[in-house]
C-alpha cells in the first residue's frame, strides 16, 4: 500500500512517494490480511532517458513475476532501442505507450490474471519536445479492465494530485473524510444531490496549499510534507504501517529535466564507484 504525490506548478512536477510494499494473504480465520511489510519498495521511476519524464504508482506492486519497478525499467530500455525522444512527443504519447507496454503486452499476456480485487495506478509526469507546461497523465488497471491513458487536472495551472491510500490527505487538503458522503447517504440525503453537496463541502473546507507561481524548492517541500502527514498519520492508526519507510522524489522542470532529489539506495556509497542507480 502506498501514498504518492505529484505537485505541479508552473516551473516544474514533483512526484514523491513512500517506500512500504504490503505482501497480503489470507489470515487464520480466512479474513484478508497484511501479512507482512516492506520497506524498500520503489515507486518513483526515471522513465525516459535523457528526457523530463517521471512516472510513479500505486496499487499492485507486481504483474505476474515482474515488479512494477522492473517493468518501468523494462519500458525505458524498450524505448531507448526504438530511439524514442528523436522526433517529437508529447506527454499523452509517452502515456499510451505505458498503457500498451503496461496492460496489452504484460498483463493480458499473464497465463492466469490476478485472483480477487487487484488495481494499479500508473502517473506519468512532464514535458513534451515542446517544453511549454508539464502534465500529468494516468493508466489505471482495475480487475482486468484498463481505463485510460487520462490527462489529469488538464484545466489547472497547479494542483495537488494523490493516491493510494488518501485518507490523511483527503482531511488536510479537501478538509473531510471519504467517509462523509457515505454518512451523508446512511443520513437519508438523496444520491442525486450527493455530488452537489460535496462540491459545496469541499469550497468551504479545501486547504489550497499549492500556487502556479510557488518555485521548484518549496513545491518539494510540500510534496515531502505532505507524503510525511500520511506516513505519520498511518503510523498511529491500529494495523500495520503499510504507509512508511523512506521517500523518494524527484522532479522534472523544462531546463533542468529529471533530477532525483532525495532517493534511497541498496547498497553504502562509499563501496561504490557508481553515484547512482537507475
Amino acid at each position: 500500500m502506498t501514498i504518492c504525490v505529484a505537485v505541479k506548478v508552473h516551473d516544474c512536477v514533483v512526484f514523491a512517494a513512500d517506500s512500504a510494499t504490503s505482501l497480503t494473504g489470507i489470515d487464520e480465520l480466512g479474513a484478508p490480511a497484511v501479512i507482512n511489510v516492506y520497506s524498500h519498495g520503489n515507486k518513483v521511476f526515471n522513465l525516459v532517458d535523457g528526457h523530463p519524464v517521471a512516472a510513479m504508482t500505486c496499487g499492485m506492486g507486481n504483474i505476474g513475476k515482474s515488479s512494477i519497478s522492473s517493468l518501468a525499467k523494462d519500458f525505458r530500455r524498450q524505448l531507448r532501442a526504438e530511439g524514442f525522444g528523436e522526433k517529437a512527443f508529447t506527454i499523452g504519447d509517452v502515456a499510451q505507450r505505458v498503457k500498451e507496454f503496461l496492460f496489452d503486452q504484460t498483463y493480458l499476456a499473464l497465463p492466469e490474471q490476478p485472483a480477487g480485487a487487484h488495481s494499479l495506478e500508473f502517473f506519468i509526469g512532464g514535458y513534451g519536445s515542446d517544453g511549454i507546461d508539464a502534465e500529468l497523465w494516468k493508466v489505471v488497471i482495475v480487475n482486468g479492465e484498463c481505463v485510460g491513458p487520462e490527462q489529469q487536472m488538464s484545466d489547472q495551472d497547479a494542483f495537488v494530485v494523490w493516491a493510494g491510500q488518501p485518507e490523511a490527505l483527503n482531511r488536510l487538503l479537501l478538509g473531510y473524510s471519504g467517509n462523509v458522503l457515505s454518512a451523508l447517504i446512511a443520513g437519508g440525503l438523496e444520491a442525486e444531490k450527493l455530488d452537489g453537496v460535496e462540491q459545496l463541502i469541499r469550497e468551504h473546507t479545501a486547504t489550497p496549499l499549492v500556487d502556479s507561481p510557488m518555485p521548484t524548492g518549496d513545491a518539494i517541500a510540500l510534496a515531502d510534507f505532505i507524503v510525511d502527514v500520511s506516513k505519520r498519520y498511518v503510523h498511529f492508526l491500529h494495523g500495520a504501517d503499510t504507509v512508511g519507510g523512506d521517500t523518494d522524489i524527484a522532479t522534472v522542470t523544462r531546463y533542468e529535466g529529471f533530477k532525483w532529489i532525495r532517493r534511497k539506495h541498496f547498497y553504502p556509497r562509499n563501496l561504490n564507484m557508481e553515484t547512482d542507480h537507475a
